[in-house]
């Protein structure tokens, strides 16, 4: 029987096509048996296409759109990893207005947000859609 230590904790899970379905998978598996919800949320509706080591994964149902998203109404954010997604988010300013409300609540997270800023600048830097010297 699992223990409910998370009870009425609110988890938003953002991701979009090519997350690390494990990265997925495996801590919204622990966080709902520990009593929290968890609610996907993503740019994309329907559901987001996952990878499994060197293939597309399984298909997951986004529960809420990130245009419906707001940060006050969850109590952690879980950002699983992937390059895939890190280049799909690359493109796509939408989560980081999450991103940023979300450490604007909570000031522990704007390190990591900001760190995350800087990897995704990289990313599109990368695949030319950032030219250089652009913050």
């Amino acid at each position: 029987m699992a223990t409910q230590e998370l009870q009425g904790l609110k988890v938003a899970i953002l991701v979009t096509d090519g997350f690390e379905q494990v990265e997925l998978m495996e801590p919204r598996k622990a966080l709902d048996a520990a009593g929290a919800k968890t609610q996907v949320v993503s740019p994309k509706t329907g559901k987001v296409r996952g990878w499994k080591l060197t293939e597309w994964g399984d298909d997951v149902a986004v529960d809420v759109p990130l245009d419906k998203a707001r940060a006050d109404e969850f109590d952690a954010l879980l950002l699983p990893g992937g390059v895939i997604i890190l280049t799909n988010f690359a493109s796509n300013r939408k989560p980081f207005s999450l991103l940023r409300l979300f450490s604007m609540r909570r000031s522990q997270w704007r390190r990591f947000a900001t760190g995350l800023g800087r990897s995704l600048r990289r990313v599109r830097r990368r695949a030319g859609r950032l030219p250089r010297g652009h913050r």
